[in-house]
């Protein structure tokens, strides 16, 4: 749900603007809306203001900078100094600290060199001998790649040198290094034959380029003995630097972006002599913290709240407020979409029941459920502890309330999937069947799915032993394996769940038009909703376009239905021609939309036949070898499941997610407008500090 909001005018005198300010940083609750016109001063900052924000903002630069090259996650709390101390408390640790990182990025700059160059060098030192100190000979060195051809290098020398030359060459791993020795004269004639043979000199990086060979090869002995341990001793020093400055420091930090903040609230505000003003935005449930922050002042401050006018306030800010199970969604999933504009559908609610309902019907396994299950208790266990989890594999860090909406998130995906496994019989995909807990019971399918015209019986369903069909614990319901009898009924299921949710996008088109005036998209909305309801019955009554004859039986209340949508497409189209005239295609596109659902049933019958194969490979194993087939089986089999889940996962997990973005949200126009995040001003430091910002 999105929180209303209330616009709201500030006005006070200059001089106490900042004790104001730093009131309502401890509220917590005011969105800024920066005022750019009228008689006031906007804009940036001068004279006295501007330069101490400039000093403000240097020495939260150093500061910031500083925390970085510790590489520190935030420790503990600490007091903060008085203000008078913070320069003094930023420079103590910067001067320290940026000569250590100054130290530390020189010598992995030197480890990164020996490893790359540093058996090639060694070599080279051994060719030359004592010729790297000749005031008469040069040295030329390079590298072979294997597929390169010395006897090319050798005759282009000889080309240009004749016999004033020595090459010599020898393999160092997987390649070969050379060098060329000649008259100090002859050297740039000896680096054009070098680039004749489409090969380069070898150049050093850094301060070993002008190092003769046997010095270069010295330092990097020196290097690769000395390198490792004396990067660990910087890296410790860097240690007891964090432990002996970060909490400080990081207290310092915060109390800078505060004062920061003060005068970016001063910079979008308007400014005169002996009054300022500012504008902004605050929920309408915390308007009470807002109205104890000024009151405090007096008449030294005046504030007047009205409601936001959602048809004509532009950027009007967004914060949502949802119920304990809708959170985690919030947070998580639709993490990935942008806000809804302020006064239109919040579609939070909707994501939370319908992804992971439609994620258990895609994947539908009680072993896979079990998995995620596993997973998502791993996550809040994390969470309950208060850890994060650094994740190799997105290279990104997960803090534990993160953690712990995506634990929520992943088990009621695995509840899900669960459920649907208990329907669709399924268990590391037919293991239950065989083992004869699962069957299917013909009598009971046909009792249940008769009515649509299909008769199930004879060898049909999961498995090919008939044995499986007649005996067992727990009755298959949807046996979406069965694709003989099952395929087009699991087909209709899932297009039913596009049925409703593109007409109920559509409907929420028409909603949002009505309810902000806006004909356009009401008649869009209408045209729309009754021509996709039209398309819909044309399919159902014509059985997918195989009988057309049905249409034109009168008697069938569908048909009546479905003449009333075309005319109500007919009736919203002309409204909009002007504006829309490609809507007929539109129209079509969303058709289309409708059958994008048959994802569910596809994907999920992917995933099914394939964790069956898995399964069934692993069972023939143990039926054809015995005991030793067990075991080999059990490999196997789940060696082969993994891989599967990983090859598939990312798929099922996105499809829903994708049916919501673009089938169901694009209709309601949610993609099309957004609104910025609901950001209040807020303080980073104790509040307790607040009497030290003067």
């Amino acid at each position: 749900m999105i929180i209303p909001m209330q616009q709201v005018v500030i006005a006070m005198r200059t001089r106490e603007s900042e004790r104001v300010i730093t009131a309502l940083q401890d509220a917590g609750v005011l969105h800024l809306k920066p005022i750019t016109e009228g008689p006031l001063n906007t804009g940036s900052l001068a004279g006295q203001d501007a330069a101490s924000r400039r000093e403000d903002e240097r020495l939260l630069a150093r500061a910031e900078s500083t925390i970085a090259e510790l590489g520190a996650y935030r420790p503990a709390p600490a007091g903060l100094p008085a203000e008078s101390e913070w320069a003094a408390v930023v420079e103590a640790a910067a001067a320290p600290v940026t000569a250590l990182a100054r130290e530390r990025q020189d010598l992995q700059a030197d480890l990164d060199v020996e490893r790359s160059y540093g058996d090639a060098i060694r070599a080279l030192a051994r060719m030359v001998g004592g010729l790297d100190r000749s005031r008469r000979v040069a040295l030329v060195p390079f590298v072979l790649a294997p597929t390169d051809d010395a006897a090319t290098l050798d005759a282009a020398l000889r080309e240009t040198l004749a016999e004033r030359y020595t090459l010599a060459t020898e393999t160092v791993g997987n390649n070969r290094v050379g060098v060329i020795a000649t008259l100090r004269g002859d050297r740039d004639a000896a680096r054009a034959a070098l680039s004749k043979a489409r090969l380069g000199e070898l150049r050093l990086p850094g301060r070993f380029d002008s190092l003769p060979l046997g010095d270069a090869a010295r330092e990097m002995d020196q290097i690769r003995q000395t390198g490792d341990r004396r990067l660990q001793a910087l890296n410790g020093q860097r240690d007891g630097l964090t432990a002996q400055h970060a909490p400080v420091l990081y207290a310092v930090r915060d109390a800078l972006k505060d004062r920061v903040a003060i005068h970016d609230v001063r910079a979008v505000s308007a400014r005169g002599k002996y009054s300022m003003v500012m504008q902004g935005y605050v929920p309408q449930d915390r308007v009470p913290a807002l109205q104890g922050a000024l009151g405090a002042f007096g008449d030294a401050v005046s504030f007047e709240l009205h409601a936001v006018d959602e048809h004509h306030d532009h950027a009007v800010p967004v914060t949502l407020k949802n119920s304990s199970y809708v959170e985690p969604f919030q947070k998580t999933v639709m993490g990935m979409m942008s806000l809804p504009k302020y006064g239109t559908f919040d579609p939070t609610w909707v994501v939370a029941w319908f992804f992971p309902f439609f994620f258990g019907i895609i994947m539908a396994d009680i072993g896979y459920g079990l998995l995620f299950l596993a997973l998502g208790m791993w996550l809040l266990g994390k969470a309950r502890r208060g850890e994060g989890w650094n994740v190799p594999l997105l290279g990104s860090y997960l803090s534990p309330d993160t953690l712990r909406n995506l634990g929520f998130v992943t088990n009621v995906m695995a509840a899900w999937t669960i459920v649907w496994g208990f329907l669709t019989g399924e268990f590391f995909g037919t293991l239950l069947e065989h083992m004869h807990v699962f069957y299917m019971n013909n009598e009971l399918l046909n009792s249940l799915w008769g009515w649509t015209g299909v008769h199930f019986g004879g060898a049909h369903g999961a498995t090919e032993d008939a044995a499986h069909h007649g005996s067992g614990l727990i009755p298959i319901v949807f046996p979406r394996l069965d694709t003989e009898n099952f395929a087009n009924i699991a087909l209709v299921f899932a297009l039913l769940f596009g049925i409703l949710q593109v007409l109920w996008g559509w409907a929420i088109r028409i909603q949002q038009g009505r309810k902000h005036g806006d004909s356009l998209h009401f008649w869009e909305g209408i045209a729309m909703f009754g021509g996709i309801a039209a398309l819909i019955l044309l399919a159902f009554i014509s059985k997918a376009a195989q009988d057309f004859g049905a249409l034109a039986n009168f008697s069938d209340p569908r048909v009546w239905l479905m003449i009333l949508g075309f005319l109500t497409f007919i009736v919203g189209y002309l409204r909009v021609i002007g504006k829309l005239p490609l809507l007929p295609v539109e129209l079509m596109s969303q058709g289309g939309s409708v059958v994008s659902y048959a994802r569910i049933f596809a994907v999920g019958l992917v995933s099914a036949i394939l964790a069956k194969l898995c399964t069934d490979l692993g069972w023939a194993m143990y039926e054809q070898i015995g005991v030793l087939g067990i075991i080999l089986g059990v490999v196997i089999g789940a060696l082969l499941h993994v891989f599967v889940l990983a090859l598939t996962l990312i798929g099922h997990v996105l499809q829903p997610i994708r049916l919501h973005m673009v089938e169901f949200l694009n209709p309601t126009g949610f993609n099309n407008e957004s609104s910025p995040a609901y950001n209040p001003l807020r303080r980073l430091s104790p509040a307790q500090s607040a009497g030290q910002v003067k």
